[in-house]
């Protein structure tokens, strides 16, 4: 039973930052991929960034240039570091799994996780 929890999103200004971690089951588990997506106020969801179990990471061009996905290992999560943040990137962020098949991912992605808020002003 995959199982994704998701923390560290709230209210922030234009410019300002903000960090989601996700502590996940399938943490490095060397056959599950996984990322974060984000669905905007009247928007379809969209994937944001996602690390295959070869450690390969792509990201959104609309992000690149200021997230950056990682791993807490210490702490067994995903993490986004999110900086000069836009008011279009308001949204529920989610963090989700797949399986994979020689390191490719398997999508759609089909583990979810609850999703946490994120506001920018």
């Amino acid at each position: 039973h995959v199982q994704l929890v998701e923390s560290g999103g709230g209210s922030v200004q234009a410019g300002g930052s903000l960090r989601l971690s996700c502590s996940a089951s399938v943490f490095n588990d060397g056959a599950h991929c996984m990322g974060w997506f984000r669905q905007g106020p009247g928007k379809e969801r969209e994937e944001v960034a996602t690390i295959d179990p070869h450690g390969f990471i792509n990201v959104a061009d609309s992000v690149k240039d200021r997230f950056i996905l990682g791993k807490d290992n210490a702490k067994k999560s995903l993490y986004l570091q999110m900086r000069s943040l836009k008011i279009e990137d308001t949204g529920t962020y989610y963090c989700a799994a797949a399986g994979s098949h020689l390191g490719t991912c398997i999508r759609p992605f089909n583990y979810w996780g609850q999703g946490t808020q994120v506001t920018v002003s």
